[in-house]
């Protein structure tokens, strides 16, 4: 079997594509990310994972390179990753009470050969309607720094979630299902 590499430093990514029993290593992607509004959501999140799996792929040979990126799209707007608290509290603020689409992008691709598949998932969230202490409460905790859309639902962000439609493993980062769909077409079959 090929070398399969993640092109990513995010623990989460890691931690669900350890849940395949695959061995891969991770190498992350040094692609600077740029949310453009201009570009539709679905085709940006494709755009910035391909991106991330080529920064990486010049460094293999015969390898698979899994890249991803995730982002939070709120009344046409994308929502990124809060750097400070004051960012943060403003995020959760606007999607406090109403839903959201987490999309994430991935790209799988074979260095070897030069195949590529390139996909995009959406997942909608709803959060509860949390009262300002709450809020205040949570960014305390520091969690929704560096996340997108300001909350982890695999932490304690999970207590706003009032529901999701879709995949639970894409609003933490990957979207498994479709993405172990997608590495059968690589001649990989885990089950």
């Amino acid at each position: 079997m090929k070398k399969i590499i993640l092109a990513s430093a995010s623990p989460r990514r890691k931690e669900i594509l350890a849940l395949t029993g695959l061995r891969f290593r991770v190498e992350p992607s040094d692609y600077e990310e740029i949310l453009d509004n201009a570009i539709k959501p679905h085709n940006l999140a494709k755009l910035l994972s391909l991106e991330k799996a080529m920064a990486v792929a010049g460094k293999y040979r015969d390898a698979l390179i899994i890249a991803a990126d995730t982002f939070i799209v709120f009344k046409r707007k994308f929502l990124g990753k809060p750097h400070t608290s004051q960012e943060a509290r403003k995020m959760l603020s606007l999607l406090n009470g109403k839903f959201h689409s987490v999309i994430t992008g991935y790209t799988i691709l074979d260095t070897g050969t030069g195949k590529k598949i390139t996909r995009s998932v959406e997942t909608k969230v709803w959060f509860k309607n949390a009262s300002a202490q709450e809020l205040d409460a949570y960014v305390a905790t520091r969690e929704p720094i560096g996340k997108a859309g300001a909350y982890a639902i695999q932490g304690r962000g999970a207590v706003m979630v009032k529901k999701i439609e879709g995949d639970y493993l894409n609003v933490v980062g990957l979207p498994l299902f479709d993405l172990v769909e997608s590495l059968r077409k690589f001649g990989i079959r885990l089950l």
